[in-house]
């Protein structure tokens, strides 16, 4: 992302480059360590290959993962940047958590 282009809202921001489903799952995916791109297509069941190489470069593009490619072999491992969005799948995976829970109660009652 460009400095210069930046929202001046923080949440704007965050949502601009982790704004959508399958960005945030690879985040995830990628928190346990570094993966091959079959691994990370694996791992999230319903995402097409066209898909996820989108939505990896968007994120290589804006710094939070790397792409590392040695002969036929492609990884890719998050930058510090997006190790430190940690605390914030943590919470949202605590949220979800949570909230299934409160809907399961309502529907028992």
């Amino acid at each position: 992302m460009d400095l210069k282009r930046l929202p001046k809202n923080p949440v704007e921001i965050t949502i601009g480059m982790i704004g959508c489903k399958w960005k945030i799952l690879i985040i995830k995916e990628l928190l346990s360590g570094t993966m091959r791109f079959s691994e990370i297509k694996k791992s999230l069941k319903g995402i097409t290959q066209k898909v996820l190489t989108t939505k990896l470069r968007e994120l290589e593009e804006v710094g939070l993962l790397v792409r590392n490619q040695e002969k036929s072999k492609v990884e890719y491992t998050l930058t510090d940047v997006g190790y430190s969005l940690q605390p914030v799948i943590i919470s949202m995976n605590d949220w979800g958590k949570d909230y299934k829970k409160y809907q399961k109660l309502l529907a028992h009652n």
